[in-house]
C-alpha cells in the first residue's frame, strides 16, 4: 500500500491556517480537489527533507513550490480545475503569472523588507516558532532572502535605486489588486460556484494581507477597499476551514475531505 501523501507547512496565525502564502495556496487547493494529505506544521524549514517549505511527500517523492505540488496533485487525481474550459485554463494561468509579477514581489516587501512590519510584526512572530537557536538566525535570512528576489526581478532599467523599486512594486500591486477585483465581482470564486487552482493562489496572496495586523498598512489599506476580494477570504475560510484556525504549534492535523 501507498505511504499516504503529507505536507508540511508553516504554521498559522490571524485567523488562518497558515500565514505563509506558498503554504495558503496548497492548503486551500487541497480543501478544493479533495485531496487526502496528513498536515504536518513544523515552522523549521530544517526538519523537511529539502530545507522547503511547503513540501509535499509521497512515498521516496518530495514535491517543493506551489505549482509543482498542485501539477503532483492532479497526477493523483485530484483536480480542481475538471470543469474549466479551454479558455478559462488559459486565463488561469495569466492571472497566476500575473499576481506572481506584480503582487509577490509586494508582499515580500510588505512583510519581510518594511522595517516597521519585519520588526514588530513578521520578525517577531517566526521567532517565536522557530526552535532555539535557528529562531536568530532565520528570519533575518529570510528578511534578506525577500530583498534579494525583489533586486533580481525588479531591480532593473529605469529603476535604480531601491525608493524607485518600492515605488513600482506597489504601484504594480495596487493595479493587479484592482484587476482581480474587476475579474470577480459580485461572484464567490473566480470561475463559476466551486473553487479553482486560480482561487487557491489569490487566496494565498490575498489572505494574509487581508487579515495581518501590519504597523504599516499602506498596501493593506487598499486591499481593505475592494470588499470584494476581502469579503472571498472570509468565504473561503468559513467554507473550508475550521473556524478555530490554529496558532500552528501543532505538529499535524488530517484535513476533512
Amino acid at each position: 500500500m501507498a505511504s499516504p501523501m503529507e505536507l508540511m507547512c508553516w504554521g498559522g496565525d490571524w485567523g488562518l491556517p497558515s500565514v505563509h502564502t506558498d503554504s495558503l495556496i496548497v492548503l486551500a487547493y487541497a480543501k478544493f480537489s479533495r485531496a487526502a494529505l496528513k498536515v504536518h506544521f513544523i515552522n523549521n524549514p530544517w526538519k523537511t527533507p529539502t530545507g522547503d517549505i511547503p513540501v509535499l511527500t509521497s512515498d521516496n517523492t518530495n514535491v517543493v513550490q506551489p505549482k509543482n505540488i498542485l501539477n503532483f496533485l492532479r497526477k493523483q487525481k485530484y483536480n480542481a480545475d475538471y470543469e474549466l474550459s479551454a479558455k478559462e485554463g488559459a486565463d488561469t494561468l495569466a492571472f497566476i503569472a500575473l499576481m506572481e509579477e506584480k503582487l509577490r514581489p509586494a508582499l515580500l516587501h510588505t512583510f519581510w523588507v518594511d522595517i516597521e512590519n519585519y520588526c514588530n510584526l513578521t520578525r517577531p512572530w517566526f521567532a517565536s516558532r522557530i526552535p532555539f537557536p535557528l529562531n536568530f538566525y532565520l528570519p533575518g535570512q529570510m528578511s534578506r532572502s525577500a530583498m534579494n528576489q525583489i533586486v533580481l526581478t525588479k531591480g532593473e532599467p529605469p529603476f535604480y535605486n531601491l525608493k524607485d523599486v518600492e515605488a513600482q512594486i506597489y504601484r504594480d500591486a495596487k493595479e493587479c489588486l484592482n484587476l482581480l477585483s474587476y475579474r470577480l465581482g459580485e461572484s464567490n470564486f473566480f470561475f463559476g460556484k466551486i473553487p479553482t487552482s486560480f482561487d487557491a493562489f489569490a487566496f494565498g496572496f490575498l489572505a494574509p494581507l487581508c487579515k495581518a495586523e501590519l504597523p504599516n498598512a499602506h498596501l493593506q489599506k487598499h486591499l481593505h477597499q475592494l470588499h470584494n476580494l476581502c469579503q472571498f477570504c472570509e468565504n473561503i475560510l468559513t467554507q473550508y476551514f475550521i473556524q478555530n484556525s490554529t496558532d500552528g504549534r501543532q505538529s499535524s492535523q488530517q484535513p476533512p475531505t
